[in-house]
Parts: C-alpha cells; structure tokens; sequence
C-alpha cells in the first residue's frame, strides 16, 4: 500500500522555508532545493524527520536525502502543495505507463478504468441492495405470496431507497471525485463540484425529463436542471474543473493560491456544466429512457430492454471465466465482486474492473456474445413487458408470458455458456495467470561488476551520501576507459529505476537483493548528455545483460567525477556486504559478497 507523504513533504518544506525556497527539484536518490540562505535551515531539525536518512550542501544546492522510489513520492507530495516553485529533474525514472505504448484508444479507455476502479467496491455493493429490493419488492414476486407492493410499510420503503439510492443519487459526486484524484487535481474540490451537480436545489433531472418537475429558467432563457445519474457529466466537470485548476494554480499569485483558485475552479466548473454541457450531456443519456417509455406506451412491450439484457448475461460468463482462471488472488477477489454486482444488473464493476481492463479482448468478447443473443430474441419477438430489470430480476419482466419466459431462459444461459468458452479460448489476460508476487528469500548473493576499472570504498568517494553509507553499503569502481564505457546487467532480476539521463539504474535482483547502480557525481546536471539507456523499467534481465553505456570523455570535460557507485540499498536486510577496494576489476568479476540474515530467510507473501 502507497503511503501518503503530504505531511513529510509539508515538514521538510516548513523547516526549509518557503520564502528561503528559489526552487525544489529530484534526483533518484534525494531532493534538490535551491535557497537563498543554506543557513536559516535548521538541519538537526530535518535529519529527525521519518524517510529523511540526512542532509548537506553541495553543488550549489540544499540535498535532502530520502532513497531510491520514495523521493518520487516525496517530491510529487511537495509538488501538490503548491508552496514552493517545483521543478520536475530530467532524472525522473522512465515508468512503464500504458500511454507510452497504447493507442488513443486504449489510453481513453486505460483512464476510464483509473477513474471508475475506486468507486467500483460501493457501485457493487449498492448493486447487492437493488439486486435483493428489485426480487423482495417486485408486485410479481409479491402476487405469489398473495400481496403486493402497496403493503409494504412506507418507512421501510424509506430505509431501503437509502441502502439502494444513496450511491447512485451522489454517483456524480463520486465520479468527479475520482476523476480529480486521476487528473491529479484536489480530490476534495471535485467532490464538492459534483454535489453541486446534484444539489437538491436543482430539479432533479429524472423528474424533468418525466414531466413530474420543471427546469429552472435562468435568465428566463437557459434551462437549468441536475445532473443526477449523468456519468458523462461528471466526467466532463471532473476533467475540466481538474485542469482549470492546474491553470489556475500556475496563475494565482502564490499568497492568494490556497483560497482564490478552489473559488475559481469550482465558479468556472459549475457555470460551464450547469448553463452548458451538462444539459447536453444529459439530454444524450435521456434518449434511450425516452424510446423505452415510448415503447412501454405504445405497446405496453419493451423489445430494447430484452436485448439490452444479454449484454449483462455475457459479462457473467466473462466474469465467471477469469474468476476460474485466475491464479492472483487479489485479480479473483475483484472477479468475484464484479460477477456478484452484475447478477443483479449493475455492470459498471465489470465493464471498468474487467472488461476495458485488460487490453479489449474481454470487451470483444462481451459485444460478440451479447449481439448474438440480441439477434436469436429480436428473430423471436421476445419482448419484455417494463423496464429497469437486468439479469436475475429480468426473469420478472417474462412472467406474463410463459413462451417469451422459456425462451429468454434458454438464450440467455446460452450467452453466459458462449461468452465463457469465448473468454476461456481467446481472451484471458495473462496477467491473472499469475500468483501473487512472494517476495523472495533473502539469501546468499554476489554482485558482480557493472564496468572495468579500479575498485575503491565506498566511504571514499566525493559524495557524502554515498561515503557515509545513507543509502546502503556497497563499493564504487573509478572506470579504466576514458571514451565510451559500457554498463552490464551486475546480477539477474528485474530493472526497478532507469533514469531518464540513464545515470542510474535500479536492479532487484532474482535472489532479493535491491541494487543502485549510479554513475558520476552531479551528473544529472547534464541531462542525459553522453548517455545512452538500452533498458526499460520492469524488464527482465540477465546477469552480463547491457544496460547502456555512457562517455567518460564528456564527463571529464563537465568537470565531473565518473566514479560508478554500487549500491545495495536494503542492506539492513543483510548480515554482511564483503568488498574488496583497490582491485583491478574486468565488467563480470565478482563485486560484492553478499551474506543474509538468518531470520530473514522465510519467504513472505507481499
């Protein structure tokens, strides 16, 4: 679980200063600020500080050290105060994000997944309440039993709207939320926005578009109602207000930023949704309520929602696929909340938690099926005889009629049975076929060397954070060539960091062991210039693997030490780091001797 470092980051930045403070950046391994006065710094005072393992001044900037992974944190948490001018280093890793690789498409539908994931636990659980209000309260069911719905007392109809209407009712309110926390917005202005859109002062847009209630006419011109229920509205105020709030932050005069820019994105939002998209927006939405009610009128039959329904039955067979086939118990237990929601007709946990999750293959899957069940009941005129019931309650909407009930009966098992071979054949994500990562045992390791040249002690080298060991124990090795030098893979494992200068590299190694590879002192000054980076992060490589390479010559000519540091940065794990300095060493010779702690040796589940 991430940890949230707003209140570290507000520290540091208290005892700084914010008025000592010309500009914050990061490297891989500590924060970087330039001040004004390196003096006002109280550094007893931050070295106290949890994640903070010391500071000192150098190269012309205030270093905070903080470790490999957690400075990116760290830094972003500063960043989202907005106190100091933060300035994002060219050192920022390389992450293996889907949008690097992923078509428009895909990266539209990678953020509708991000958005609705949070919320999909409550959508389903509410899902569950209007599973059991829809069989428990429906006049069929109830005729059985000799009743009906009118007998049922009004304040348990209270109770319950309350367990099954209160996430649906606020369901914009939760969607800009999110939508906010995804752009990287203020979570708290966006839910504030999106009860706006619901706000009981607004006819609410249901009653409207039922002729029950009547828009609001401002200006005696401009209908304004609420967006109850409207999806597609609040993901348009939740991407717009969330960049009007990056605008406004960039803009407003820092001593007025932390009121004026919530009032003008939430004034600008609502004014732009309430006069303009969100009738729109919702108007879209309405259309398909409004061909169901004309049919039910016309008809007393409602043939769409008979179609509609299949595509609930095919989700259920994909969903029962993956929950079958998967191997990650945390992948199961989310098939397993989507499977339960969709029985009662809630879908959103399946099509944002599985469906557009993983690639399209699961969605082609669900539209295929769910078309051919549509077409068998359309060929037979299957029609329902209401609407708002999906997959068990449909079963209700049939009863009326003992052939369309045997029918959609049969079509519709038979479009769970399809869509579940279907997934089964073509389109199980690999990524569920695997166990929950375990983290290895931590044994006996050796390091080998990353380049050739001369071995020297750590505690030597011209850097304080890696002399007095902050980030681990290990060895530095002064590089023999003075043209181009090559970086080898020092043990296999997974690449964890690849800077984007390519000065430094993070290596988990098959065996545990947690390696910083960092090549020069300050050389992230140059921003990549006499480097080049052949890895990515998360790839897999092999002991001797390249990394990359980068020119000594340049180095020298920066006035800059290219003294090539390793680092094994969870040596607390570790009885003893055994190195020998001053060796003549060839890139593959043993480095480092690794000896694991004895009570450290029982592999946990992580």
């Amino acid at each position: 679980m991430s940890k949230n470092y707003q209140v570290l980051a507000k520290k540091i930045i208290d005892i700084v200063g914010v008025d000592n403070v010309e500009s914050v950046t990061h490297c891989q391994t500590r924060l970087r600020f330039v001040v004004k006065d390196p003096k006002q710094i109280d550094k007893a005072a931050l070295e106290d500080l949890d994640e903070v393992k010391g500071v000192f001044f150098g190269s012309g900037q205030y270093q905070v050290i903080i470790g490999t992974g957690v400075v990116n944190d760290v830094y972003d948490a500063i960043e989202k105060l907005h106190l100091v001018n933060a300035i994002y280093s060219q050192e920022t890793t390389t992450t293996p994000t889907p949008d690097n690789q992923k078509s428009p498409l895909q990266r539209f539908m990678a953020m509708l997944s991000g958005i609705f994931i949070p919320i999909i636990p409550v959508i389903a659980a509410t899902g569950l309440f209007l599973g059991l209000q829809s069989a428990l309260t429906n006049n069929q069911v109830l005729q059985l039993f000799g009743t009906s719905s009118a007998a049922i007392p009004a304040s348990l109809n209270t109770v319950i709207s309350v367990l099954t209407g209160t996430v649906f009712s606020f369901l914009p309110a939760l969607i800009v939320w999110s939508t906010f926390r995804y752009f990287k917005g203020t979570p708290i202005v966006g839910i504030v926005i999106g009860l706006m859109l619901v706000s009981p002062s607004l006819p609410n847009a249901y009653s409207v578009a039922g002729g029950t209630a009547k828009a609001i006419m401002l200006f005696d011109k401009i209908p304004v109602i609420g967006s109850q229920g409207s999806v597609l509205t609040a993901l348009v105020a939740g991407f717009l207000g969330s960049k009007l709030e990056h605008y406004f932050h960039k803009h407003v005069p820092n001593v007025l930023d932390q009121i004026l820019t919530p009032f003008l994105t939430m004034l600008v939002t609502f004014g732009i949704m309430i006069l303009g998209v969100g009738p729109v927006v919702h108007w879209i939405e309405n259309v398909m309520i409004a061909i169901e009610t004309s049919l039910l009128a016309a008809t007393k039959l409602n043939p769409l929602i008979t179609l509609e329904a299949m595509y609930g039955f095919a989700n259920l067979g994909v969903a029962l696929a993956m929950i079958l086939r998967a191997k990650s118990q945390k992948a199961k237990a989310n098939f397993i909340g989507a499977f339960s929601s969709q029985l009662f007709g809630v879908s959103e946990p399946t099509l944002f938690g599985v469906l557009i999750r993983y690639n399209f293959k699961p969605l082609v899957v669900t539209v295929l099926t769910s078309g051919i069940g549509a077409g068998v009941l359309s060929v037979m005129s299957v029609a329902a005889n209401s609407y708002g019931l999906a997959v068990v309650p449909s079963y209700l909407m049939y009863i009326y009629n003992v052939r369309d009930l045997l029918i959609y009966t049969v079509v519709s098992l038979l479009t769970v049975a399809v869509a579940f071979i279907a997934t089964n054949m073509f389109a199980i994500p690999k990524d569920i076929l695997k166990s929950d990562q375990v983290q290895p045992k931590i044994v006996d390791d050796t390091i080998f060397s990353p380049v050739s040249g001369k071995s020297i002690a750590l505690s030597t080298v011209n850097d304080p954070v890696f002399a007095s060991k902050m980030m681990g124990d290990g060895i530095a090795i002064k590089p023999r060539e003075q043209g181009p030098v090559k970086v080898y893979a020092p043990q296999s494992g997974q690449m964890s960091v690849v800077a984007d200068t390519g000065h430094a590299y993070g290596l988990t190694t098959d065996n545990g062991v947690e390696l910083l590879i960092h090549i020069g002192i300050d050389t992230v000054s140059l921003k990549g210039q006499g480097f080049k980076v052949i890895v990515k992060p998360g790839q897999t490589v092999q002991k001797g693997d390249l990394l990359g390479e980068f020119d000594a010559t340049v180095l020298k000519a920066a006035n800059l030490d290219d003294t090539v540091m390793v680092v094994v940065t969870n040596s607390k794990n570790y009885q003893r780091i055994e190195s020998e300095p001053n060796q003549s060493i060839q890139s593959g010779a043993a480095l480092l001797a690794i000896q694991g702690r004895p009570e450290m040796t029982t592999a946990i589940a992580s």
